[in-house]
């Protein structure tokens, strides 16, 4: 059981800096942040979740059962993020490939205290047993200075500059081998990632993810904290989410960059909006996404919402499509995240041949990178990213990473494939190289 206190904001702003600073204080630290971005299905501004009072911790082998016996045993707020190699619980698939961060494949935990801010109001939602702990945490937050916005938060401790995975050869070789299976009728697209990474390193996480955040100001932005993990993410993409009887995903493929100039900005823009090639990406996606959807749906209710939109961010444009479906309210949301997992967006068509040749010719085992983030409320509702254009770090290995990656169609050309991952690499590689 749950306590609800709520407080008038009259500086939002400075709450959310201060309210960020307070989370150092605690292992396990969920912050989940919209930057302003309008919603039409309805979100919040800013969600934090901090301190277990239970937790779930497992590698993929039944990990999904257990994360459903979980959710029933809690039936709570559950906060956490499901890591990439979570498919190899939903299909005879493995991973070997090097994996420099350790994270574990699925985390999540139940907070005592969650605080969630919409329009002028923080509303305080604590256990019953630490409900007498939320003055004093309003008043402690209050007091605190929150920090500048733009402070960059990575120190280096030796030549420790970021560094690749794959070689722009072995990129370029390996997109022709995609192609050949691609031209084979083997799949239709694929996603096909790298690594940049940075080793003997410490950051100041907190400070990093803020600068990011300033960078890129995503609508699905996230800081996680779990012992000595730690992702920030500057997600623009939401994997999947669950309002009452209402299912939906809003893939993103196609990308261009932005220009400083009005004009030129703008003919990125339309140029993306016609590109065939671009769009082709999107709508194989689609059509995965309806047929993920219709495994759970209301007959009949699955539709698109939106097709191809434009949505324009700080770093790049991008093409969004929304696709919905009709779910019973009760209905198990384990299972709806299952049945979706790992999302179209980042995988290819069809799923799993596209699944088996993006282990073959991936250099980096994924892990948490093009997995999902959010959370999972007491009413069976949820809401999760996508994690791309994150940063991870295992403080205790003192390893710092980030993957980005782009869509293989028949269409593709390894250099453009290779300047598009550049493009999306831009402000990580600004957060942590300081340019």
């Amino acid at each position: 059981m749950r306590t609800h206190q709520s407080f008038q904001l009259t500086d939002k702003a400075g709450f959310k800096h201060r309210l960020l600073a307070w989370t150092s204080g605690y292992n396990e630290v969920v912050w989940l942040d919209s930057n302003g971005h309008q919603d039409p299905y309805g979100s919040l501004d800013f969600l934090l979740a901090v301190d277990a009072v239970t937790s779930l911790v497992v590698n993929h082998s039944g990990g999904f059962r257990a994360l459903e016996e979980y959710h029933q045993k809690t039936t709570d707020w559950l906060f956490g993020y499901i890591g990439y190699d979570m498919k190899n619980d939903l299909e005879p698939l493995t991973s070997h490939n090097t994996d420099g961060l350790g994270f574990p494949d699925l985390c999540f935990f139940q907070p005592k205290k969650v605080i969630r801010i919409t329009g002028n109001r923080a509303e305080f939602i604590y256990l019953i047993d630490f409900s007498s702990e939320i003055n004093s945490d309003f008043h402690s937050i209050m007091k605190l200075e929150g920090g500048k916005e733009g402070v960059l938060g990575h120190r280096r401790e030796q030549d420790s500059r970021l560094r690749m995975r794959m070689p722009r050869e072995a990129y370029h070789s390996r997109v022709q081998a995609i192609l050949e299976h691609i031209h084979r009728g083997n799949i239709y697209e694929a996603n096909f990632c790298q690594e940049f990474f940075l080793e003997n390193t410490r950051i100041d996480p907190l400070k990093t993810y803020k600068r990011l955040n300033t960078i890129s100001q995503t609508p699905f932005a996230a800081f996680l904290k779990l012992d000595q993990f730690y992702l920030l993410s500057a997600s623009p993409e939401r994997f999947l989410k669950k309002i009452g009887g209402l299912l939906l995903s809003q893939p993103i493929k196609g990308t261009a960059k932005r220009s400083q100039l009005k004009k030129a900005d703008a003919r990125y823009r339309l140029a993306l909006m016609h590109s065939p090639k671009e769009r082709a990406e999107n709508i194989m996606i689609v059509d995965l996404v309806r047929n993920d959807l219709s495994k759970s749906a209301v007959r009949g209710s699955v539709q698109v919402n939106d097709l191809c939109r434009i949505k324009t961010y700080k770093q790049v444009h991008q093409l969004v499509s929304t696709v919905s479906a009709r779910v019973a309210v009760d209905k198990n949301p384990i299972q709806l995240l299952r049945e979706t997992f790992p999302m179209g967006s980042m995988t290819g068509a069809p799923k799993f041949s596209a699944l088996k040749i993006i282990e073959e010719y991936e250099m980096t085992k994924r892990g948490a990178y093009s997995g999902a983030l959010g959370y999972i409320t007491p009413d069976n509702d949820f809401d999760f990213n996508v994690v791309i254009r994150s940063i991870l770090y295992n403080e205790a290995r003192r390893f710092v990473s980030f993957s980005v990656g782009s869509a293989i169609t028949a269409r593709s050309v390894p250099e453009m494939e290779y300047d598009e991952c550049l493009l999306k690499a831009r402000a990580m590689r600004e957060v942590l190289e300081g340019h």
